[in-house]
């Protein structure tokens, strides 16, 4: 399964949608769907676009989990 971190990283950020919608021109409903992890699917130019944005690279942004492997610390 894929995690997106959007909500965190706006949140360290103190950002909110519409700041990211108003300097970067990403459709809000693409960002509101990234943000709440209901996206299906995203472009690359979105991706790219964020990350530079936030400074960060791709693995910041996305994380990709096994559901069936619990996390590490966890019982």
């Amino acid at each position: 399964m894929i995690y997106c971190h959007l909500a965190r990283l706006l949140g360290e950020r103190k950002l909110k949608i519409s700041d990211v919608v108003r300097d970067t021109g990403i459709n809000r409903g693409t960002l509101t769907r990234m943000y709440h992890e209901t996206a299906e699917r995203v472009e690359l130019e979105i991706l790219d676009k964020l990350c530079a944005y936030l400074q960060i690279d791709l693995p910041e942004l996305l994380e990709r989990r096994d559901p069936l492997k619990p996390l590490s610390g966890s019982k």
